[in-house]
């Protein structure tokens, strides 16, 4: 049977611009890449979800209503939406505090933070806001994701050792510590060595190959070889089968205030992250991705999710680098993967319960090695004091204080020091030959003082200029303006007041080569007169 002749109709996006090629051909790519993403998706879900404080089969729920809909509603064709360490650890560390990880308050608390969470994501996806993202700073995230990378290392250890809790914290308990290092099993740390060296190898020598899905196959068997009966080897709980449940996450005006400053942070966290993930794929694809329309597909991902038993998510650095790298072209591939995800939870959530927590925990320690961006810290401790500033301020809150306290942090010192730098703006002196030639011809040099201000005239730098400008002593007083983007009213105000100066030395003050917005607001301030827009000089006059 042949297939009919080719042709391009637009799918039933929400989005009229997304338009796919519907020959077989051009979804094989995408057919591939869903089914390996869908594989890759399980180890990923159940990590993230006992790194989150809940049961394993919340990590494969997240994996299906939060996907589909981020990949109908969102912007970018390659990203793929669902758990994320980072917020499975900025879930955790938040609620921790609140309720016991595990238990039925804390899944209704961690269901209802996702819905504030999409809440919050929508409304600014809506307002247009996505630009609200760039506050949050790289070195912000830099910092965020090393400090939680060691917090998921320190929470996996006692997995990895094969104790509990009680035996983990028996261990930091100094009378306690030879009777924890007793009770470390050697067949849990074995698996997890194994889980974690198979991950390492094939990414250094078959970097092709799905590595977590084979390293946990083969620490499974390995399990069951040592230790048939699971004594001195733990197992993952069992996995109930079935579709996500139908939940209604519980939402009262208390619940609202507990949880709000949580769902802020956690929004803006996903937010970055999506945005992070989607700008680095439009580099090599070409598309131009609209942050607005990624805020709403991430926002009615996590309301939606919400309603079907799914935690917070966001786009997946490992998911969407192995989709991109398995040739998809369209969010099809995202959705056949989480389509592909829906006979697992049906019919094989049964074998689940023989996966070992050891080998769980190995894949969490290569989670938390991968998160430790070593260049990025080199770069921000080189860069100058700023960066490596916020870097630690933000590293050591992660630590030591709650994470969206963190990131607020991290995110006020990023601000903090951007208001510094462009409240000092340099201001250099120079000599008569550097300004116009028109003013060379009518100004005598002994009786100018010529400067360059470098930065924009607003009302927190009117204070650093107009300290260097009384420095200028000589009648007239020429400004090359060229680096003053914007002027607000204290700049017009200082230049009204350096203009009298000048006039009361029998002199003028001059600026040169000012941008087309600065001679406008000051055409309206009234201090010059309407004026060629070539002119490379006017005066102040006012």
């Amino acid at each position: 049977m042949a297939w009919p002749p080719r042709r391009r109709w637009p799918l039933a996006w929400p989005w009229p611009s997304r338009h796919v090629d519907d020959t077989p051909a051009a979804f094989k790519p995408d057919l591939i890449a869903g089914l390996t993403g869908a594989i890759l998706v399980v180890p990923q879900g159940i990590a993230y979800a006992l790194l989150a404080g809940l049961p394993p089969q919340y990590g494969l729920y997240t994996a299906v209503v939060p996907t589909l809909l981020a990949a109908l509603f969102g912007d970018s064709r390659q990203m793929v939406s669902g758990p994320t360490a980072a917020l499975s650890i900025a879930l955790f560390a938040t609620l921790a505090p609140l309720a016991e990880a595990g238990s039925e308050a804390f899944i209704t608390l961690a269901l209802t933070l996702t819905l504030l969470t999409g809440l919050f994501q929508l409304l600014l996806g809506v307002a247009r806001l996505g630009g609200l993202v760039a506050l949050v700073s790289h070195s912000v995230v830099v910092g965020f994701t090393a400090g939680a990378a060691l917090i998921i290392a320190a929470s996996q250890l006692p997995a990895a050792l094969g104790l509990s809790r009680d035996q983990a914290s028996a261990l930091l308990d100094g009378g306690s510590a030879l009777a924890g290092l007793a009770a470390i099993r050697p067949g849990a740390v074995l698996i997890a060595v194994v889980t974690l060296g198979l991950c390492l190898g094939c990414r250094r020598w078959r970097p092709r190959w799905p590595a977590m899905p084979l390293a946990l196959l083969l620490a499974t068997l390995l399990a069951q070889a040592l230790d048939p009966g699971g004594e001195s080897i733990p197992r993952i709980a069992a996995v109930p089968a079935g579709l996500p449940p139908l939940v209604l996450p519980q939402l009262s005006l208390e619940t609202f205030s507990l949880l709000a400053p949580g769902a802020i942070a956690l929004g803006l966290l996903g937010l970055v992250e999506a945005a992070a993930i989607s700008r680095a794929l439009s580099a090599r694809s070409g598309q131009r991705v609209d942050a607005n329309r990624e805020f709403i597909g991430q926002g009615l991902s996590n309301l939606g999710g919400a309603c079907f038993s799914a935690y917070v998510s966001s786009g997946s650095f490992t998911r969407s680098g192995l989709n991109a790298s398995a040739g998809a072209r369209t969010p099809v591939a995202a959705m056949l993967a989480a389509l592909l995800l829906i006979p697992l939870l049906l019919l094989a959530t049964a074998w689940l319960r023989f996966i070992p927590t050891a080998a769980i925990a190995g894949l969490l320690l290569l989670v938390a090695i991968n998160l430790i961006d070593r260049r990025a810290i080199v770069e921000a401790l080189r860069d100058g004091r700023d960066e490596a500033a916020v870097l630690l301020i933000t590293f050591v809150g992660t630590l030591l204080l709650a994470l969206e306290v963190a990131i607020l942090l991290g995110v006020l010192a990023s601000l903090a020091l951007y208001l510094r730098r462009t409240s000092r703006p340099p201001v250099v002196p120079l000599t008569l030959d550097r300004a116009p030639e028109r003013l060379h011809e009518t100004l005598d040099a002994t009786q100018c003082d010529v400067v360059r201000i470098d930065g924009s005239l607003y009302f927190g730098a009117c204070d650093a200029v107009a300290r260097r400008l009384e420095a200028c002593r000589r009648p007239n007083l020429v400004i090359l303006a060229a680096g003053i983007n914007f002027i607000d009213l204290g700049g017009i105000h200082l230049l009204e007041r350096q203009a009298g100066h000048c006039r009361a030395r029998g002199g003028c003050l001059y600026l040169a080569w000012a941008k087309p917005g600065v001679m406008e607001r000051l055409r309206r301030a009234g201090l010059i007169e309407a004026r060629s827009h070539h002119d490379d000089s006017i005066a102040i006059t006012r």
